[in-house]
Formats: C-alpha cells, sequence, structure tokens
C-alpha cells in the first residue's frame, strides 16, 4: 500500500534552521498525529509535504516516488490560516475548488451536497464565507479539502475553534477516510484528542522529531510503572523488588517504576506480593501516562520518564 514520506527534510528562513533532517512516514489509513511547541516545525514541514515550500534538503516520497505536480494535486491540504476567498459564497467557492482539482460539474455539485451535509453547514451555502462564524469556516475549510476525493490529506491544526459536535464530526470524517485508504496527517495542540483518534503519533521539536509511534509505543520508552494504594512507600516494601524505585508517593497512594524490560507481568507480581507482605493492598495496575505527559518527556531536557495518572486496576482488595 502507498506510503506518504517526508525523508530528512532540512529548511532553514536566514539564521532560523526550521527543519533538521526531519523525517516521517503515513501509511495508507493510518491517522498520523503531529504533535510540537508553536514554532516547531509542523507547518513548515507541511507546507512542504504539499509543495507550497521548496526543502532546502531532502524528499517528499507517495508510493517511493517523489511528490511532483501530478501527485500534490491529489493532496487535500487545509492550512491553520484561512485559505479562503471572504466574500466568496460557500458553494460557489467549495464547486469552483472541485473543478479545479478535475472534477466535472456534475461531480463538483454532487461533493458538495454531499460534505456539506455531512459537515453539518449544507444550509449556509449561499452564505459568505467571512459572515460564518469561526467553526463554520474551519467546517467550511475541511469541505475545500474533502471536495475532490483526495488521495492524500494533510491538515494543519483542523480542530481549532471547534465546538465538542463539531469536533466528533471532524474526528467521525477523518476516521472514514483513512478507512477507505487514505493517509491522514494532522497537527494539532489538543494532545487528548491526538491521542484518542491517532493511530500514531509524531512529536517534533526545534526541527527534528525526537519520538513517533503509538501511544503504547511511546509508553514503553520509559520504565514499567505501578500505582499501589496500600501500605506507605516508606514502609521500605518497594526496596524488596529489584530495579525498582518510587517515583511518587503520597500517603497510601505511590507509583513505581522498575527497570525491568520484557518481564512486566513478573516484575508486576513482585511489587504487589512486597507490598502485601507489608499490610493490605486497595488497588493494584499499571500506570497508563497521557499523551501530554509522553509529550513532556519527550520534549523536555531532563530525561526524566513521566509518571502518569491513569490506572488500570487489575486488583482490589
Amino acid at each position: 500500500m502507498p506510503e506518504l514520506e517526508l525523508v530528512d527534510l532540512d529548511k532553514s528562513y536566514g539564521e532560523i534552521h526550521a527543519l533538521r533532517d526531519m523525517s516521517l512516514t503515513v501509511g495508507s489509513g493510518e491517522i498520523f498525529g503531529f504533535v510540537g511547541s508553536n514554532g516547531a516545525g509542523k507547518t513548515t514541514a507541511m507546507r512542504i509535504a504539499v509543495g507550497v515550500l521548496a526543502a532546502d534538503a531532502g524528499t517528499v516520497r507517495w508510493a517511493g516516488q517523489p511528490v511532483g505536480l501530478a501527485v500534490s494535486s491529489r493532496i487535500g491540504y487545509m492550512p491553520e490560516e484561512r485559505g479562503l476567498y471572504p466574500r466568496m459564497r460557500v458553494g460557489s467557492q467549495l464547486r469552483y475548488l472541485a473543478r479545479l482539482h478535475g472534477r466535472s460539474p456534475a461531480q463538483a455539485e454532487e461533493a458538495v451536497q454531499r460534505w456539506t451535509h455531512v459537515l453539518g453547514i449544507s444550509s449556509r451555502l449561499d452564505d459568505e464565507v467571512q459572515k460564518l462564524s469561526l467553526g463554520n469556516q474551519q467546517r467550511v475549510q475541511l469541505c475545500a479539502a474533502l471536495v475532490f476525493e483526495p488521495d492524500i490529506l494533510i491538515l494543519d491544526e483542523p480542530f481549532s475553534g471547534l465546538d465538542p459536535v463539531a469536533v466528533d464530526v471532524m474526528s467521525q470524517v477523518l476516521r472514514e477516510r483513512a478507512d477507505a485508504g487514505v493517509p491522514v496527517l494532522f497537527s494539532s495542540h489538543q494532545l487528548d484528542l491526538v491521542e484518542r483518534l491517532c493511530d500514531r503519533v509524531g512529536i517534533i521539536k526545534d526541527g527534528s522529531m525526537v519520538a513517533v509511534g503509538s501511544i503504547d509505543e511511546l509508553r514503553g520508552r520509559g520504565g514499567l510503572r505501578w500505582q499501589v494504594e496500600g501500605p506507605a512507600a516508606d514502609t521500605g516494601w518497594p526496596e524488596r523488588v529489584p530495579g525498582a524505585r518510587v517515583l511518587s508517593s503520597r500517603g497510601s497512594l505511590t507509583v513505581v517504576e522498575v527497570d525491568r524490560p520484557g518481564q512486566a507481568d513478573d516484575a508486576g507480581q513482585e511489587l504487589l506480593q512486597a507490598a502485601l507482605a507489608v499490610g493490605p493492598v486497595d488497588a493494584f495496575g499499571p500506570v497508563r501516562p497521557h499523551l501530554v505527559e509522553l509529550y513532556r518527556h519527550a520534549v523536555s531536557d531532563s530525561g526524566g520518564p513521566p509518571t502518569g495518572d491513569r490506572v488500570d486496576e487489575g486488583a482490589r482488595r
């Protein structure tokens, strides 16, 4: 299946080095979340991918071949800034954009009716874009990226300014497009949404990719962590387990990391038994850090592991 590849991209603006050997791959049918702080290089990378900017070095490939005009015209791109004609009516604008991408008048009309209905703006076809709310303008922008049935979707902050209902609708649209085989690459600062929606995540810092993988893979970069509700850590029970260290301790609640890759089951059972030997255990389970914590860990200079606050409770007594 074809993949979208950004390979060793390098881009500078004068003395500002925006991208440094930045690489990522988005597979067919995959939703890839691109996260990083403002100025990290996300928008620059996406603009290079769609051909709006030229890289100083590196390549963009689709199905193993460099992306040229024919392929870039098949990319549905949604910029973070408004890319619409403000005084043009919604329906006319979307039909025009669909025709620019090779749709016949009948195909353009069918696509406009379909996507405006799906995204809840079919009643606004005769309105000027500038008269819409920011959220509805965002929906129109997504329609503009979809009306020609693109082979690839690249969306820069598509959820910005949307209400929760619109977020759910747009999330469903992206999932459906991915299920149809379209690679979807989008950036967002809404990390809870990225965590929920994406198959894989790439974290960029200062123009370089510092972490890539599924949420579970990113969690696996640290040690094995458990949360125990029971005997206080100062009773010494964590010290009985080889490789264990206490990450946090608040009364009866203790988070412990064990540096024993590949031995999650053994280490967990040893921790539980060590705690039970001291006193009753009310709850025990692995810690599942949220993406926001994984992100902080990946971009921090401290190198300390995230402790997390999500627990799968495996045992209650």
